[in-house]
């Protein structure tokens, strides 16, 4: 085993140590359940050789009672180890859920160094799964099958004979099923995982598909996928089903096998009727576990490949450490030699940028497409990490923040603004599962937006779907804003912030950013239009992932822009 797997193995092990009581009660009650289940049979042993013999009612109304509440004892035993069971695998998903759930947000940045988190829940979900199922009481049941056959055996050594020959063709039939179904399982969840990926894909790019006319084109692309998925699934449920029934069909079998072989010994005069009944019965619940595992195989195996790719995942992605919780800083920006290369690419899009920003100053940051303004956004905020070099928030690392404490200095609006389903509110909050209102409104009052919120239908409690459908593209922006706002936060990172707002929005940008310098904070905007630098004292100019030219804007554009007086009007504000 890969010594860097080997430390997700042990974690995922302690985690199902933390539960060695949990199991150790479930193998407690399944030692009792194991036993009673001998009651039916011995019910039977004494119904034929005793009552029906001696025709005594009340030795059967005595058996009778005796039975009832042993079977309700067992019936109770049983309830309770698929309770402790459930919980379980409830205690272990929720050991993980978080920890998986933070990769699956870091995807880009882990998939770009080889860690995949497409199936991470999927694969936390198949172990909760298979911890919570009745799979998890064959490992407590199959010991009990040797005893069992024992006990056949003492009836006559021809019954347990035949009782161990049927085993060994059962188990024989789990190895087939495991080595015979593997790979088709794997075909069958490639397939699927494509096709929901594209389906995802589909619906998020919905209106571009319909405005291209793309419709019928990427449906039969997304058919090709789905008839795959589906003809890979249809062929696992086959073989996988092929010896599930196999096995279903020869206990069954094996049961009458042993009752014919039972009533020629019964002729013969080597046991009674009662062992004959008893024999059968007792030979099909010890083989029921082994026909079980059988039947649960997909979901074990289904597990068990989850359970490989989840302990790669854990051992790659450790949990965040502790930090020593840092006071609120101040909005000094150093950028120091920072050289950054994108998730998944290997050529570095900035190289050894360095500049600083202090209290109560707006850096516009201006060039190109593909200069690098976009990933400079994305480094100030924490998203992705520097290959080299270091950015310093009041002196300390980025990283020393932690990711969710970083975000409570530096605030984001993206070039695409994602709204999330839930309320103007919610979504200005940050998806907070209690939001404060005050805090609400003042983010939108300094982002200029409480205005533009009371005029919707429900004001903040607008009901917005998934990707904030409801509003337009300036309305978004300006929301955005406002969650970036949120908190209160020192910094300030604005990527296009007015690419989408109109007179009166870029008005409210410019007054926001304003009021901000005003407050001691800095401000960070990527622009391409004029608009959004009015409110600038310093400029950034980047070409090909390098520093053109830094200094004070009117110095720097007069120097570097030929059409400086239409980049910065007359009228543009010095701020």
């Amino acid at each position: 085993m890969n010594s860097s797997v080997r430390a997700g193995v042990d974690e995922l092990r302690t985690a199902l140590r933390s539960s060695a009581g949990g199991f150790l009660a479930i193998g407690l009650f399944s030692f009792f359940v194991n036993l009673l289940v001998l009651t039916g049979p011995l019910f039977m042993l004494q119904i034929y050789d005793r009552v029906l013999s001696s025709r005594s009612e009340a030795t059967l109304v005595a058996l009778t009672g005796l039975i009832t509440g042993l079977f309700l004892i067992m019936g109770v035993l049983d309830h309770v180890r698929s309770r402790i069971s459930a919980r379980i695998g409830a205690r272990f998903q929720a050991r993980f859920d978080k920890r998986v759930f933070n990769a699956v947000l870091d995807r880009v940045t882990l998939n770009a160094q080889g860690i995949s988190t497409t199936t991470g829940m999927r694969d936390l979900d198949s172990i909760q799964k298979v911890l919570a199922s009745p799979a998890v009481f064959t490992v407590f049941d199959i010991p009990w099958t040797p005893f069992f056959l024992f006990v056949i055996y003492s009836f006559h050594p021809l019954l347990g004979i035949l009782g161990i020959v049927g085993g060994i063709i059962l188990v024989a039939l789990t190895w087939l099923n495991q080595n015979g179904t593997k790979e088709d399982q794997e075909r069958a969840m490639i397939a699927g995982r494509h096709s929901d990926e594209m389906t995802q894909t589909l619906q998020k790019e919905s209106d571009t598909v319909r405005a291209l006319g793309m419709r019928r084109a990427v449906a039969g692309r997304w058919q090709r996928l789905r008839d795959k998925a589906l003809e890979a699934n249809v062929h696992y449920s086959d073989s996988n089903g092929f010896y599930a029934i196999s096995s279903k069909t020869f206990r069954v079998f094996l049961q009458s096998a042993i009752l014919a072989l039972g009533a020629w010994l019964v002729l013969q005069n080597e046991i009674t009727a009662g062992a004959m009944i008893a024999a059968s019965i007792i030979l099909g619940r010890a083989l029921a576990p082994i026909e079980g595992a059988i039947g649960q195989w997909g979901l074990i195996q289904r597990a068990m490949q989850g359970w490989r790719q989840l302990a790669e995942l854990l051992a790659r992605v450790p949990e965040d450490e502790a930090r020593t919780a840092l006071p609120k800083p101040r909005a000094i920006l150093e950028v120091e030699q920072v050289t950054v290369v994108p998730p998944g690419e290997k050529v570095a899009t900035l190289r050894m940028l360095s500049f600083e920003l202090g209290p109560g100053q707006a850096l516009g940051v201006i060039g190109q497409s593909a200069s690098g303004k976009s990933t400079l956004a994305r480094v100030l905020t924490g998203i992705w990490p520097p290959a080299g070099g270091k950015v310093r928030l009041d002196g300390a690392s980025l990283e020393q923040y932690g990711t969710d404490g970083l975000a409570d200095h530096i605030g984001y609006l993206p070039q695409d603004v994602v709204l999330f389903e839930g309320t103007i509110a919610e979504n200005i909050a940050r998806m907070a599962l209690d939001p404060d209102p005050v805090k609400v409104v003042e983010a939108a009052r300094k982002a200029g937006a409480h205005d533009m919120i009371l005029r919707l239908p429900d004001g903040y409690d607008t009901k917005l779907p998934a990707m904030g459908g409801r509003l337009s593209g300036g309305q978004k922006q300006r929301v955005g804003l406002a969650r970036a706002l949120y908190g209160d936060p020192v910094v300030l990172v604005l990527d296009e912030p007015n690419s989408n707002l109109d007179a009166e929005g870029s008005l409210a940008l410019n007054l926001a950013i304003r009021n901000l310098k005003a407050e001691s904070k800095s401000v960070v905007i990527m622009a391409h239009r004029p608009a959004a630098i009015e409110e600038c004292e310093l400029i950034l100019i980047l070409e090909n992932g390098q520093r053109l030219a830094f200094g004070p804007r009117d110095d720097v554009l007069r120097a570097h822009l030929r059409n400086h007086a239409q980049v910065v009007p007359a009228s543009g504000g010095k701020g």
